[in-house]
């Protein structure tokens, strides 16, 4: 039996520590971990709870060791936030679930992300990111625009005010945006039409569409965007549709491309919408998506295509144990000598 370690962080844990209900909007619940422990017991695996990265640091200084760990954990300071857990058990040669450092780095800097799409010569709007004040008035797009931190996750700092009209709002919510996340604004052509959410599973030529949703807007949601209020009160406020027309079919295409392009693995979601044109664009890329049974978007995605939460945990497995000698543990060396006689 393969012994599973889980790192995550805990939403609580952040908020006893005084952080605000925004600052941990990308954290766990404790249903989220119960859930993925069942599955995976479910699936004759043994599962070890870590925690966060200080718990998974001390774990490894005392000599713990796991087959595999399944990393949810999104991290709390800096632009590799996401990579730090990846690339603490890439020292020790761990073997972990999801994508790898250098992609989770890429993907959570939107406008490198943006940047590598442009190249692949996948759609995505035009762009402009402002790293400070006096670049404001340097914009370079027609308005309206659409304005947002530039490596921040769960519709963090969009609200109702994202989309710009004119230079005035463009002033008043840039300044807003960088006094308040201290990072730089991207700032995109505002796409008015349908927005996809693309599930995927696997990693290259593998890597295959579990199906697609639109994001419904409700009358008493914030519109204009998928805003951190309305992620936070999905159930009150969105409607998850099933897509299975041909833009629905056009947008899984650009979604694999990209996932594929920017070298994603396992298993996450590519956020899509459609240009005036009908022609979806990609706004980003996610390949550490929550993975919430009922409140999670990746789940969302495969209940309304008929597929059980359990075998989505199967398939992410799959994908990364295929990716690691069929499930054999990669460790080869007690790299804990070195660490605790380092070289010198």
């Amino acid at each position: 039996m393969l012994k599973i370690g889980l790192t995550y962080d805990l939403r609580q844990d952040y908020l006893d520590l005084g952080y605000g209900e925004e600052e941990t909007a990308e954290f766990d619940r404790p249903d989220t971990i119960d859930s993925l422990e069942s599955a995976l017991i479910s699936l004759d695996y043994e599962t070890d709870r870590i925690g966060n990265i200080w718990n998974l640091t001390r774990r490894l200084t005392a000599g713990n060791r796991w087959d595999i760990v399944f990393n949810i954990a999104e991290g709390l300071y800096g632009i590799s936030r996401e990579a730090q857990v990846p690339t603490l058990l890439e020292a020790f040669n761990l073997p972990y679930t999801f994508s790898d450092p250098l992609v989770l780095t890429l993907s959570l800097h939107k406008g490198m992300a943006k940047r590598i799409f442009r190249d692949l010569g996948i759609s995505t709007p035009e762009f402009n990111e402002i790293e400070s004040a006096d670049q404001i008035d340097r914009l370079t797009l027609d308005f309206p625009a659409f304005a947002k931190p530039i490596a921040e996750g769960t519709g963090k700092g969009i609200d109702s005010a994202s989309r710009i009209s004119d230079q005035f709002e463009l002033k008043e919510v840039c300044i807003r945006l960088l006094n308040t996340y201290q990072q730089p604004v991207l700032v995109e052509t505002y796409l008015p039409g349908r927005e996809f959410t693309v599930g995927i599973v696997g990693t290259g030529e593998k890597a295959r569409s579990v199906g697609v949703i639109e994001v419904i807007l409700l009358e008493s949601a914030e519109q204009n965007a998928y805003s951190y209020i309305n992620k936070e009160k999905c159930e009150e406020l969105v409607e998850y549709r099933k897509a299975t027309d041909s833009e629905a079919r056009e947008a899984e295409l650009t979604a694999l491309s990209a996932w594929r392009g920017l070298g994603c693995r396992d298993a996450g979601r590519v956020d899509l919408r459609s240009d005036a044109r009908g022609v979806p664009n990609i706004m980003e890329i996610n390949p550490l998506a929550g993975i919430h049974p009922d409140h999670s978007d990746l789940p969302i995605i495969c209940k309304l295509h008929g597929i059980p939460y359990i075998e989505l945990i199967r398939m992410i497995m799959e994908s990364a144990l295929s990716r690691y000698n069929h499930g054999k543990n990669a460790v080869s060396r007690d790299v804990t000598k070195l660490f605790n006689n380092p070289i010198t």
